[in-house]
């Protein structure tokens, strides 16, 4: 499943059938999916994802699928190898899932997902 920013740029994927692990197009693990919640591997609860759009703790967008990108998609990269997972380490509690916003992050979508490391 394909992860674009608000651009339309594809950023990102996430490899289900992976543990729900979320690469960046160079092969990078940066997250993964634990129910709605993004965790970074360095157990930072990063956001929410549902309904095809990524959440900040702020409610603001971060990502989208396919589906929901409020623009036209541009072609998605060639697929590099996976690195190595890093080791997840505990996972913070996650805060109270804020109201969604209708406001798009000004912090880009892989700058977002990198805190994860």
């Amino acid at each position: 499943m394909t992860l674009f920013d608000k651009d339309g740029n594809p950023v990102a994927y996430i490899e289900i059938e992976d543990e729900n692990t979320i690469y960046l197009w160079d092969g990078t693990p940066v997250a993964y999916l634990y129910s709605e919640n993004i965790y970074g591997f360095n157990g930072k609860h990063l956001g929410w994802f549902g309904d095809g759009v990524i959440r900040n703790h702020e409610g603001e967008k971060c990502g989208f699928t396919g589906s929901n990108v409020p623009v036209a998609t541009k072609l998605e990269p060639f697929k590099s190898f996976k690195q190595f997972k890093p080791f997840k380490s505990f996972k913070e509690f996650a805060p109270f899932k804020p109201f969604d916003s209708w406001s798009t992050s000004s912090l880009l979508l892989k700058d977002f997902l990198r805190q994860g490391q």
